[in-house]
């Protein structure tokens, strides 16, 4: 692999890596939110954790595109 497309590998893992610990963060404050009975933060919050594993679907099927 050429030095150039490890680096965009190492940055997609890196990526990844990251936006997991974002989403676990989100589902803990929305677990805060839930119980101050901030109820629209709480969904919201949610909302963006389950973007956020989307995102890491995509980052993943990016990573695997790279041993193809």
């Amino acid at each position: 692999m050429s030095e150039k497309k490890l680096r965009l590998k190492k940055l997609v893992e890196h990526w990844m890596e990251h936006n997991e610990d974002h989403v676990k963060r989100f589902r803990e404050a929305a677990h805060e939110a839930k119980e101050l009975g901030l109820n629209q933060v709480e969904l919201q919050l949610y909302n963006a954790a389950e973007n956020g594993d989307k995102v890491s679907k995509s980052l993943l099927k990016a990573l695997e595109a790279f041993e193809q």
